[in-house]
């Protein structure tokens, strides 16, 4: 991929195919998310939207096609004409640039907000303990939880759980946010305060892919919706335009039930 960092797409898949034995569960995705851009992927369940997600940080392998992220081939270098999946070490190493936040939320039960913020760069020594309990504490206020950072998981409600997972996963300075429905797991009430903060990074530039059934969310604050059904991208463009005026007879019958 050539052309200077600007241009260099954020993510490309080029015909990702992905199987699990012989379900095909994604087939042939392409699409590319820019620097800064935010991408909502809607559809129902069992479409690939969360698959996907797992393929571009390698926690599943492609079974096809090639994937991208700021310019490098995720899970895999390339020499010549053949392709060699990355080892383990590697594999992992290249997935510290890209956070990842889960429908559940996996705290550590037995390490306070601050500490749950703080462990993966304590374990990759990415500075003195002081200077990384200083970020940590400014990204917890970030996620409006400063003055709960000495509570445990068990203490805080789903919604500041998520917040301390999305803060846990900025500590590592991704260029890169994946979502898998963060709000899916949360009462009703608690949805809001969750996606403020995910507002609030698509507004100060992060680049993030966003699997959601939020449609206010996606219509606001995605450059790009996508709505994918059976393993491929039915259709996608402008949100409001998507939603407002979809093209195809599968997003229309997805929408009138969702909208």
């Amino acid at each position: 991929m050539s052309g200077s960092a600007s241009e260099t797409p954020m993510v490309k898949a080029e015909a990702v195919s992905k199987s699990f034995g012989s379900n095909e569960v994604l087939k042939s995705i392409s699409l590319e998310v820019n620097r800064g851009e935010v991408l909502c992927l809607v559809g129902p369940s069992g479409s690939g939207k969360s698959t996907f997600l797992r393929c571009i940080n390698h926690l599943e392998t492609i079974s096809g096609g090639r994937l991208w992220v700021d310019g490098e081939l995720v899970g895999y270098r390339q020499q010549g004409d053949k392709i060699y999946e990355l080892r383990p070490a590697e594999a992992s190493k290249q997935r510290r640039d890209i956070g990842m936040v889960f429908q559940r939320f996996n705290l550590f039960p037995h390490m306070t907000a601050l500490e749950n913020v703080m462990a993966a760069p304590m374990l990759l020594k990415k500075g003195s303990k002081a200077k990384l309990k200083t970020k940590a504490m400014e990204l917890l206020s970030r996620v409006g939880l400063a003055e709960r950072h000495d509570y445990y998981p068990a203490h805080l409600s789903g919604g500041q759980q998520q917040r301390v997972a999305i803060a846990r996963a900025l500590a590592m300075e991704p260029k890169l946010m994946l979502f898998d429905e963060p709000t899916s797991a949360l009462d009703p009430e608690l949805v809001g305060e969750v996606l403020d903060v995910m507002k609030g990074l698509a507004e100060s530039g992060m680049t993030m892919i966003v699997v959601t059934h939020e449609m206010g969310f996606a219509r606001e604050v995605a450059d790009t919706l996508a709505f994918m059904d059976g393993g491929v991208v039915v259709e996608s463009g402008d949100p409001a335009e998507v939603l407002a005026n979809p093209q195809r007879e599968r997003t229309k019958a997805f929408l009138s039930k969702v909208l």
